[in-house]
């Protein structure tokens, strides 16, 4: 039997191991899922210059990873709908945890982490009345479920942490069921927005304009202050749809479109999104272009990439990955092709904080 003096020295002892840092991983700067050329699908671990710090092989196909804070810790989501994600312990290549999603649930792909790491944050869908929930577990409890609140709308995406333990929520309006696997259910109806929230309830939600119900607000990135919404059109392209916007809380958004040829080149559709210093870039996989702008909206260039999609902020540059292996750097006006690595990248590229 465990005495209260033995439990008080394992607590003490356990308080005064050594904590493992990034830095017990190899100091990863991204992270990023891939499928691999025999097939296979693994979590990758990148330097600033793309180069692999560590490989940790996944059972299926992942979407996209949440890096905590300071742990060398992932979470790797299960493409949507999935119904599981794999909290990774990437110094020993480990699955520490494995979070299945409540009854009637299931995952989109995404998470976050706020209380400094301590609470994980999941974009979930009710399957049965359709609505978005954003569920909260506990890392200090060996990641159980601790609680959820409403997202504010139908199929929330991705969820970034903003300073203060605010939560931006891309609620991109589209209603799924597993048995449908990715059918999009309801896109007369649909009402994308962003919203704010914290862990106690939303706070703000924005809406688009009516005329604009069909732009799914799928991906997020921010600098603390301006939050950039990358958008993917769910109907035809009669005129070019923006595919990205920009707002600050208590304002309009914003919304920004390059010249017309630009535009319909990108075929409706942004797949990432990422923001360093004044420049907001979105790629677009099936037109083949990265798109870059200045946080006045203003539209400042085109690069073209094959399949380009992974999008991350690199000091005052932005690193780009595709789906033939490359990892390229970006910068105001030009793309330079840092390496080719045997795999394909998956959608999306993490910076790890």
């Amino acid at each position: 039997m465990t005495t209260r003096r033995g439990f008080l020295a394992s607590l003490l002892a356990a308080s005064t191991m050594p904590r493992l840092s990034w830095a017990d991983a190899g100091n990863p700067a991204y992270l990023s899922a891939a499928r691999e050329g025999d097939g296979g699908y693994a979590l990758f671990g990148l330097s600033e210059t793309g180069a692999d710090v560590f490989r940790i092989p996944l059972p299926g196909r992942g979407h996209a990873a949440t890096a905590h804070p300071t742990a060398p810790e992932a979470v790797a989501f299960a493409r949507r709908p999935g119904t599981f994600a794999l909290v990774i312990d990437c110094v020993t290549g480990h699955v520490a945890h494995r979070l299945e999603s409540p009854s009637g649930r299931h995952f989109y792909g995404h998470g976050a982490f706020v209380a400094g790491g301590d609470i994980l944050c999941t974009t979930e869908n009710d399957i049965d009345s359709g609505e978005g929930r954003i569920g909260f577990w506990s890392r200090r409890e060996g990641y159980a479920r601790i609680g959820e609140i409403a997202s504010g709308g139908i199929g929330p995406h991705e969820i970034l942490a903003l300073p203060g333990d605010v939560l931006a929520v891309a609620n991109g309006g589209i209603r799924t069921h597993p048995s449908r696997g990715r059918d999009k259910l309801n896109i007369p109806e649909m009402r994308p927005n962003l919203a704010y929230a914290r862990v106690s309830g939303v706070e703000e939600v924005v809406e688009l304009d009516p005329d604009l119900h069909l732009a799914s607000i799928r991906h997020l990135a921010s600098d603390g202050t301006t939050v950039g919404f990358a958008m993917q059109w769910q109907g035809d392209l009669p005129d070019p749809a923006p595919l990205l916007g920009l707002h600050r809380r208590g304002s309009a958004p914003v919304l920004c479109s390059a010249d017309l040829a630009e535009q319909m080149a990108m075929q409706g559709y942004a797949g990432s999104i990422a923001m360093t210093g004044d420049l907001v870039g979105i790629t677009s996989p099936r037109g083949g272009r990265v798109h870059l702008f200045g946080l006045d909206g203003a539209f400042r260039a085109a690069l073209r990439r094959a399949d380009v999609c992974g999008l991350a902020s690199r000091g005052a540059a932005l690193l780009a990955t595709d789906g033939l292996g490359g990892v390229l750097s970006l910068a105001s006006d030009r793309m330079e092709p840092l390496r080719v690595a045997p795999r394909a990248w998956d959608n999306h590229l993490v910076r790890i904080v």
